[in-house]
C-alpha cells in the first residue's frame, strides 16, 4: 500500500531521563465497459459526488483549495480532507488550533464537507509488534481511551463542525498502521464501536463514520473488521492504481476490491467514499484515471478525495502529465477552451519516493539524557513548527501493560516518585 507521509510536528515539552516503568487500481491497456462494467449495480447515494483532495495535512491544504479550484476552471471543490497526526494522543484529541481553519472553509457554505482521518491509537506508525497491538486494542474496547474521542468531539461541536465526517481506524486491514485490525479483529470492532458511542454522546453532534479499508484483501479480510451497521455511517476504501489487479478490471473484481464494496454497501443501504485514491506504482496512467472516473459516475459515491501528492497526484505532481490531463477534463468546469490555469504556488509536500514495503515514518521519541533537542524550524510552508507542537503524555500507553499504582519516575539523584 501506499506511503502517505502526512507531516508530524511535536515536541516533548520534559524530558525525565533515566524513567524506568516498574511493573512488568494498475490500469494497463483494459477497454472502458469490460469485465461486467455495465452489470446493474444500485448507486451508494442520490445526487452528485461531492469532489474534493487532500492538498496538504496543515493549513496550506486549505489555501491550495482554491488554486485547485481555479486550475479546474473554475469548478467548487465541495470536501476538504485532512489527517489528525497519530503520534500522540493530545494530537489525536484535535488541538483547537489544528482543527480551527478546517472549520472556517467548512462553515464557508452550507454544502460543503469537512473529512476528518482519525487514528484509533496514539504512536500508530510506531510499527509495533501484533502482541503489543492486541493488548492496546483490547485496554480500548474496555473504554481505556474513550475520553480522548470525547474530548475529540467536543472540539469538533465547539468549533461549528459537528457534521464531520470521521474516517475511523483507516486501512485498519493492512499492516501500516498501530490502529490496524488483524492482531485481534474482535477488539477492533469492540473498541470502534467504544470510541463511536463515546463521541455520540456529546451534544450536538452530527457525526458520520467512515469504516475504510485498503482495496483488497491485504493482511485481513476487511470484512472481518466491519465493526457493525449500527456504528457505521459510510463505507469507503482507499484504492491505489497498484497490485493487487494487474488491470482496473482485476482491481474492481479480485476479492475484497471495488465491486465487493459496491455490494457489501448496498446489502445495508448505506452510501459508499474513496476517502483515498490516485495513482501509484503503474506510473503515469490516463487508462487507470479514466475507468476510475467512469467508476465513480457509476456507482455514485458520497465524495471522493483523490491523494495530490506525488507519486499518486495530478496536479501537484509533474510525473503524471497524460493522467492529468484526463483529471482535469473529467473536473473541469466547462466543456469549452480555457485561459492556462495557475499550477501551485506552494512546493508540493515533500514526499519520499515509495518502496516495497514502505518504511516506517520517523516517530519523535525521547532523547538521551546527554542530549537536548534541536529547536524545530518551520517546514517548507512557513508555517512555525511550534505551533503544532504538544507535551508528550504516555500515561495512557503504559497503563495498556503495567497497573497505575506500579508507576514511578526515577530521575538521577532523586528517590522514585509515583507516575
Amino acid at each position: 500500500m501506499p506511503v502517505r507521509h502526512r507531516p508530524i510536528t511535536t515536541c516533548i515539552a520534559t524530558v525525565a531521563a533515566g524513567l524506568l516503568v516498574s511493573g512488568g487500481l494498475a490500469g494497463g491497456t483494459a477497454q472502458a465497459g469490460t469485465a461486467g462494467d455495465d452489470e446493474a449495480a444500485p448507486a451508494s447515494s442520490a445526487g452528485q459526488t461531492a469532489v474534493g483532495a487532500y492538498l496538504h495535512y496543515g493549513p496550506p491544504g486549505i489555501a491550495r483549495m482554491a488554486e485547485l479550484s481555479a486550475w479546474l476552471g473554475g469548478r467548487d471543490l465541495k470536501v476538504a480532507h485532512t489527517y489528525l497526526p497519530g503520534d500522540l494522543w493530545t494530537n489525536i484529541e484535535g488541538r483547537p488550533e489544528f482543527l480551527r481553519p478546517w472549520a472556517e472553509w467548512r462553515k464557508g457554505a452550507a454544502d460543503r464537507m469537512f473529512v476528518l482521518n482519525v487514528p484509533m491509537l496514539d504512536r500508530n506508525e510506531d510499527r509495533l509488534p501484533d502482541v503489543a497491538v492486541a493488548q492496546l486494542l483490547r485496554a480500548g474496547a474496555r473504554g481505556q481511551y474513550d475520553h480522548h474521542y470525547r474530548t475529540l468531539a467536543t472540539r469538533l461541536v465547539d468549533a461549528g463542525v459537528p457534521d464531520t465526517v470521521i474516517v475511523l481506524g483507516w486501512e485498519m486491514n493492512g499492516t501500516t498502521y498501530t490502529h490496524r485490525c488483524g492482531p485481534d479483529p474482535q477488539a477492533w470492532k469492540a473498541y470502534w464501536n467504544s470510541i463511536v458511542t463515546a463521541m455520540r454522546s456529546v451534544p450536538g453532534q452530527e457525526f458520520r463514520f467512515d469504516f475504510a479499508p485498503n482495496r483488497g484483501l491485504d493482511a485481513v479480510p476487511w470484512t472481518e473488521c466491519y465493526p457493525g451497521d449500527d456504528v457505521v455511517d459510510i463505507i469507503g476504501m482507499d484504492s491505489y492504481d497498484q497490485p493487487p489487479g494487474e488491470s482496473f478490471d482485476d482491481q474492481a473484481n479480485a476479492p475484497y476490491g471495488l465491486r465487493k464494496q459496491v455490494e457489501f454497501a448496498a446489502e445495508r443501504g448505506k452510501p459508499i467514499s474513496y476517502p483515498e485514491w490516485g495513482l501509484f506504482r503503474n506510473g503515469d496512467n490516463p487508462e487507470y484515471m479514466r475507468r476510475m472516473f467512469e467508476w465513480i459516475d457509476r456507482h455514485k459515491p458520497l465524495y471522493q478525495t483523490i491523494t495530490d501528492y506525488c507519486p499518486h497526484g495530478v496536479w501537484q505532481c509533474e510525473s503524471n502529465p497524460e493522467s492529468s490531463k484526463v483529471f482535469r477534463s473529467k473536473l473541469l468546469a466547462n466543456s469549452g477552451p480555457s485561459e492556462p490555469s495557475p499550477q501551485p504556488s506552494d512546493p508540493p509536500p515533500a514526499e519520499p519516493a515509495p518502496v516495497d514495503p514502505p518504511p516506517a515514518e520517523p516517530v519523535p521519541s525521547e532523547p538521551p539524557a546527554e542530549q537536548t533537542p534541536a529547536p524545530v524550524p518551520a517546514d517548507d510552508d512557513g508555517v512555525n513548527a511550534y505551533d503544532w507542537c504538544m507535551p508528550a503524555d504516555f500515561r495512557d500507553w503504559v497503563a495498556a501493560w503495567v497497573p497505575e499504582e506500579q508507576l514511578c519516575v526515577s530521575l538521577p539523584g532523586v528517590a522514585a516518585q509515583p507516575f
